[in-house]
């Protein structure tokens, strides 16, 4: 018995000296583990703040890891300023889940010092609206953002369509842009631009787009540049002169529109019945597919598109730094 017991304990011991041995060879936690959990442990704690009714100790408390988070991801990011955009800023918005700008991707964001027209931005013009930044540029590491993309893998739930889990796939989809960029709308896909690619950047795309709250937009005013270069990922939008539209293909969605309302009324006057009408579907959303399609086949043949292509390369090379 004596015997058994002095094995056991010597194993014990053993054991113990093996996980002190390994606790002392582990790496230690990288900047960006660091960052992550510095990020996190912010998100519990004001968002418990706010479940409690604490919304002035809440937004100190954003105030304060905000200010921490940026000076840990200047660091990890090491990115100089733009010319033409202001100083650098964190890319998150919110702290508190289910509040608007939560979930935003991690990164350093440099917003344009003008609006689309000129004017200087971040104060109101002399209308006395705001002037909103023509451009902004997001810049992250790309293992931040390999991690953004697990983290957003059924960020709307699994029954909805979420960002692709491939880099190169989320470039060209509209809801990566939709989750990753502080908007309140939707952002539309309107296409590939075929933009030159420098010689440094190992992967990138671009896209015409436009934002919407319901409907789809009868224009493209906006483009979406994404980037991959010596292990970071560079994402810029910013709005478009002079927009792009399709005439022909705003009235396909016109006819459609018209037919979806006729069955409406038809519906309503009981000239169909509840079966015929749900037999023809949701024609809004036929004619807004039909419409994207038609502009994406459309749009490289409008006289804007050129110009819209020169906006886009020049928005890639300010956000790589050339």
């Amino acid at each position: 018995m004596h015997k058994a017991l002095s094995a056991i304990i010597r194993a014990a011991a053993a054991s113990c000296l093996l996980g002190a041995l390994a606790s002392a060879n582990a790496a230690p936690p990288s900047p960006e583990d660091r960052y992550v959990a510095t990020r996190d442990a912010a998100i519990g704690k004001i968002s418990k703040l706010y479940d409690n009714g604490k919304a002035d100790d809440a937004a100190k408390a954003e105030k304060t890891v905000s200010a921490d988070l940026l000076t840990q991801m200047k660091a990890i990011v090491a990115e100089p300023d733009r010319k033409g955009f202001g100083p650098a800023r964190l890319n998150l918005d919110a702290f508190s889940e289910g509040d608007q700008g939560f979930g935003l991707l991690d990164g350093l964001r440099f917003d344009a010092l003008v609006g689309e027209n000129g004017e200087k931005a971040g104060a109101n013009d002399a209308g006395g609206k705001y002037v909103y930044p023509k451009a902004h540029i997001i810049v992250t590491t790309q293992t931040l953002f390999e991690r953004w993309l697990r983290a957003h893998r059924d960020w709307w739930g699994k029954k909805v369509k979420n960002v692709p889990q491939q880099m190169r796939a989320a470039f060209k989809d509209e809801s990566f842009y939709t989750q990753a960029i502080s908007t309140d709308a939707a952002v539309v896909n309107f296409g590939e631009l075929p933009i030159a690619r420098p010689a440094s950047i190992t992967s990138a795309h671009a896209m015409l787009a436009a934002r919407t709250q319901d409907a789809v937009p009868d224009a493209a005013d906006e483009v979406f540049v994404s980037a991959l270069a010596n292990g970071k990922v560079y994402l810029a939008y910013g709005s478009i002169r002079p927009r792009v539209q399709v005439p022909a293909c705003l009235a396909i969605k016109a006819g459609y529109d018209k037919k979806a309302g006729k069955a409406s009324d038809d519906l309503q006057s009981s000239r169909i019945d509840r079966k015929a009408y749900d037999k023809l579907g949701d024609l809004r959303q036929q004619g807004e597919d039909a419409y994207k399609r038609c502009f994406t086949e459309r749009a490289p043949q409008q006289p804007s598109f050129v110009e819209t292509i020169r906006q886009a390369e020049a928005l890639l090379a300010a956000a790589i730094g050339k």
